[in-house]
């Protein structure tokens, strides 16, 4: 059976997000590229099994998402540096606070229960609704909205945000925007 364009076009377009995806399980670029890979080797392989008109992205997610754990599965109980304690040393200090602030919620992230942060990274980061997330983890929408909750504020509790007025740009930044904007 032939693959139609429409399927490789997609495959194509998904590359990125399902790279963001996969890095936010494993935390290695590396690895998420072999992760990504695998999926869209078993995605090309078993296109016949895709139902057209439906959301190639979802399809997609739940290949890599049981691939993932698949290999989790397959390699017992191996665990590598668990704490970070091996990748901090390795770590060089960003020199922009943006890197900073990415370092940090990464660190976050990385604190979160695997449930919590997938769930997390599928409603916010990846933008699928609490449905379609709950059908690419195979449970239901309530355990969903759960863990993106819990999530959220166990991130907000790590990073220590305590409310909305937290998020954006810091002061210096806005009085520089604020400044640009007034001169243009």
């Amino acid at each position: 059976m032939q693959v139609s364009d429409e399927f490789r076009d997609g495959l194509i377009e998904a590359i990125p997000s399902l790279r963001a995806f996969a890095f936010s399980l494993i935390g290695r670029s590396d690895r998420a590229d072999d992760l990504v890979q695998e999926t869209l080797t078993k995605a090309w392989a078993n296109h016949h099994s895709f139902t057209p008109g439906t959301k190639l992205r979802a399809w997609l997610y739940t290949i890599l998402r049981n691939e993932f754990y698949s290999q989790m599965r397959k390699k017992g109980r191996e665990v590598e540096d668990v704490d970070g304690a091996y990748s901090r040393n390795l770590a060089v200090h960003p020199e922009q606070h943006g890197h900073a602030d990415m370092g940090d919620m990464n660190r976050a992230l990385n604190l979160l229960p695997a449930d919590q942060r997938e769930a997390l990274i599928l409603v916010a980061a990846s933008g699928f609704s609490y449905e379609e997330a709950a059908d690419i983890c195979e449970v239901a929408v309530g355990t969903i909205k759960s863990r993106v909750n819990r999530a959220r504020k166990r991130l907000a509790e790590v990073l220590g945000v305590d409310g909305e007025a937290e998020y954006g740009p810091d002061p210096a930044a806005e009085a520089a925007i604020a400044h640009t904007a007034l001169h243009k």
